[in-house]
């Protein structure tokens, strides 16, 4: 049950951090290079091959023209929504 919830929640990040990507209108490249990393990075997280630390979530928000906060509470109504 545990290991469920987990996947969902990884799914729902990965979709998240995708769409703000999209809706910012950058491609991995672009943002990549806005993090100052190697287009992989974006690529593997993107794919749930990589694991993010708080502190690049928080990056990756404020390059995609978004806030930390706006990223949670995204995160937590998708999450409200597949667990109700």
């Amino acid at each position: 049950m545990l290991e469920d919830q987990r996947t969902s929640q990884s799914a729902v990040l990965r979709e998240i951090l995708t769409n703000l990507r999209t809706t910012a209108q950058l491609t991995q490249a672009q943002l990549s290079s806005k993090l100052s990393r190697p287009q992989s990075y974006v690529s593997k997280y993107e794919s749930g091959e990589r694991k993010l630390t708080f502190i690049e979530v928080r990056e990756i928000a404020i390059c995609t023209g978004s806030t930390l906060s706006e990223f949670v509470e995204a995160f937590e109504e998708e999450l409200a929504m597949i667990e109700s």
